[in-house]
């Protein structure tokens, strides 16, 4: 299955992440056995020379490595775990990097109930949007085995900036960071929002307020970049679904609960990420919540355009 040196890559999940992902997979020179719910998601991997799976057993049958990419902890086990899933035709010994947004049971599951077949197993969720992972720079924090860790760096590094793929700990840590990232992203989304409507309401221009704010200490790469693409293109990143949002959320709020730990902001977080979700849709951008608080002000929250001749 190896080809001029580099492993055979199986991987399902083609959806708006995987998609980048597979892509620079492919450019890198990986072979690729693809399968997803949707078999026309693959269909421009396949003009580029990646096998087409029916099922996940098929994928893992095919591959030196499997790497899942899907949206729920219910959809990773049941393509690893259910009924033609990847235990089924993964070879012992073999390797299964799970790069979703889960949340450690899953991979714990599968290591307990194939712990005689010698399987390396991975956590390795990814930040980055799906910008990211079409530029193959996406920040990527694994969990697991330091060695199954720089053995598979290369695979990494297809998809991910090499600066930025961080080895975080034992099985399950990689879930953790990953869903601790989310949380404080999207807790500064929220109270960006909220500056920001309350600052423009009380008659601050809002240039001059996002200025005041990038040069203060409450300054943060959200407010500095991220917001950009709401206050410049009214862009609120429908790359990324408010549904998975959401989520993510609720995950990191019940690994919370979990660990033993309160976390009364990221619940009151979570709530406005579902109220916005009440009101725009599964399928709003990840960035929706910001438009509660334009509501609120009547009227969208944007930058005027820049003049670039009278810059020059």
């Amino acid at each position: 299955m190896t080809t001029q040196g580099l492993p055979t890559v199986g991987f399902i999940g083609l959806g708006s992440m995987g998609a980048g992902m597979t892509r620079n997979l492919q450019q890198a020179g990986y072979p690729l056995v693809v399968n997803d719910l949707r078999p026309e998601s693959a269909e421009h991997l396949i003009a580029g020379g990646a096998t087409w799976a029916d099922t996940a057993a098929e994928v893992a049958t095919k591959s030196d490595l499997v790497i899942t990419m899907l949206p729920t902890p219910r959809h990773v086990a049941d393509a690893v775990s259910g009924q033609g899933g990847v235990l089924e035709g993964i070879a012992d010994g073999g390797t299964w990097i799970d790069m979703s947004t889960s949340v450690p049971e899953v991979a714990n599951t599968v290591r307990a109930s194939a712990s005689s077949r010698g399987l390396h197993i991975l956590d390795a969720p990814v930040s980055g949007m799906s910008v990211g992972a079409a530029s193959g720079r996406l920040q990527i924090f694994i969990g697991g085995d330091a060695d199954d860790v720089e053995r598979l760096r290369p695979v990494f590094e297809a998809m991910g900036d090499p600066e930025r793929i961080l080895h975080v700990g034992s099985h399950g840590a990689g879930y953790a960071v990953k869903l601790m990232i989310n949380q404080l992203w999207f807790s500064h989304l929220v109270a960006t929002a909220e500056v920001m409507a309350v600052g423009v309401s009380a008659g601050v221009d809002l240039a001059v307020l996002r200025n005041a704010l990038v040069a203060s200490p409450a300054n943060s790469n959200f407010v500095e970049h991220d917001v950009l693409s709401i206050l410049e293109n009214g862009d609120y990143d429908e790359g990324f679904a408010l549904a998975l949002a959401c989520k993510d959320l609720g995950l990191s709020v019940d690994l919370a609960r979990s660990v033993g730990v309160s976390v009364e902001l990221s619940a009151m977080v979570e709530q406005v990420f579902r109220r916005a979700r009440n009101i725009h849709g599964d399928r709003a951008g990840e960035m929706t919540p910001f438009r509660l608080y334009e509501d609120m002000v009547g009227s969208p929250l944007r930058l005027a355009p820049v003049d670039e001749e009278a810059v020059a």
